[in-house]
């Protein structure tokens, strides 16, 4: 993906039998080396990630190298958005079963 001179890559669900540039299944997180900040480069979905290697996926070695070094810090990422969603939704369920009046 991308342009001359600013490549960006996608990871991606793919059949093994589909072309480099074809039909993909997912796409679990992206790649853009030309950001400045190393821990911005990198975006990942952990859970679709753990299901696909779950059911018989295999990463290639660069994706490989950026699950070990990015996965930690995604997993925490998607955490504590999961806790803020039930923290509001139990905001919300509260405010429902209130009374007005």
């Amino acid at each position: 993906m991308g342009r001359t001179h600013r490549h960006y890559y996608r990871i991606v669900a793919i059949d093994h039998r589909q072309p480099r540039d074809g039909k993909v299944i997912e796409e679990l997180g992206t790649y853009d080396p030309h950001v400045k900040e190393k821990g911005d480069r990198v975006t990942l979905k952990p859970a679709r990630i753990k299901y696909w290697q779950s059911v018989g996926a295999q990463a290639s070695e660069h994706c490989a190298a950026i699950f070990k070094n990015f996965m930690k810090k995604w997993e925490e990422i998607e955490a504590s958005a999961a806790a803020k969603a039930a923290e509001d939704a139990a905001k919300k369920a509260a405010e429902a079963s209130t009374p007005t009046g």
